[in-house]
């Protein structure tokens, strides 16, 4: 940490209320479209006002000689963020994901503001603690763990990072169309995409499919330098095989990945769809792990 003043960086994304009026206009405009599904206005605003409060007391924690500011979710990647920054993620665990692609070394610690809603996997502290885990962050005695990304580069120029898991294939329900070579095999493959997780996304849609499949895989711990994949749906024909379906990349291994989908090809990471890369035919993808790492306080 520099000996300058400290910035803290709030990071949120709106509420389901905001959202809500966003889309209605209104509050009486919103509460007459929940009522006709059977749903309450008031639960509603009162989770909106449960994390306004908590971002309230989020702020009265931070000393008034400190520097600080708030940034929307939908401006992350606008942000121009400074090295010694501490960012503060106050919502659900996706936010943590969300930051951490535009980020660079910089601290985050997550606030979970409804331990009844959220699982608090990466929101790992209460605002009871929250004062006492940003002094100790600050002062650089906290306990920081260094989660690994996954990072797919095209032959473009493009390049994309996650947290949890990287999704290749078509952005509708046709099949996805590729060649797939890892370092000991390559061939054609037409299935419903395929996943590249971390460590930290094995606790989710990873976990899942290998649930399902019953693999004996082992699927990486977050700081291990490791990755696993998984071909979901591969189909067996003249053309194309299946005998890539799952495995692990190693810090220094990298699978490949050559698109033959004239269009409707993507790669997107951590759910948002939005956020994405084209992914057209004869482009090639570099999968592997990131040189970015999360820095995420744990305990203090």
């Amino acid at each position: 940490m520099g000996g300058g003043t400290p910035r803290v960086v709030v990071v949120t994304r709106p509420s389901d209320y905001e959202e809500l009026l966003v889309r209605h206009g209104t509050r009486e405009q919103a509460r007459f479209f929940l009522t006709q599904r059977g749903q309450a206005l008031e639960e509603v605003e009162s989770r909106h006002q449960q994390l306004s409060s908590i971002l309230t007391r989020v702020s009265q924690a931070v000393p008034m000689r400190w520097r600080r500011t708030r940034v929307p979710r939908a401006e992350l990647s606008r942000f121009v963020w400074e090295p010694d920054d501490i960012v503060v993620a106050v919502g659900q665990d996706g936010l943590v994901a969300n930051a951490a692609k535009s980020l660079d070394g910089q601290r985050v610690i997550g606030v979970n503001p409804d331990p009844a809603r959220v699982a608090g996997v990466l929101m790992r502290h209460s605002i009871e603690a929250f004062e006492r885990v940003l002094h100790r962050t600050v002062e650089g005695h906290a306990t920081i763990e260094a989660r690994t990304m996954v990072a797919a580069e095209l032959d473009d120029g493009q390049r994309l990072l996650a947290l949890n898991e990287l999704f290749v294939g078509q952005r509708t329900h046709q099949s996805a169309r590729y060649r797939i070579a890892t370092a000991q095999h390559a061939e054609r493959h037409s299935s419903s995409g395929l996943i590249v997780t971390t460590g930290t996304g094995a606790s989710g849609w990873a976990r899942s499919i290998a649930r399902e499949r019953a693999t004996p895989l082992a699927l990486p711990t977050p700081t291990d330098r490791a990755l696993a994949f998984f071909v979901r749906e591969a189909w067996p024909s003249p053309a194309t095989g299946t005998s890539i379906t799952e495995g692990t990349l190693a810090d220094d291994a990298q699978l490949s990945i050559i698109s033959e989908m004239n269009e409707g090809g993507v790669v997107f990471g951590d759910g948002l769809e939005d956020d994405r890369l084209t992914f057209g035919w004869g482009l090639r993808a570099r999968i592997g792990v990131a040189r970015e790492t999360l820095r995420l306080v744990v305990a203090a």
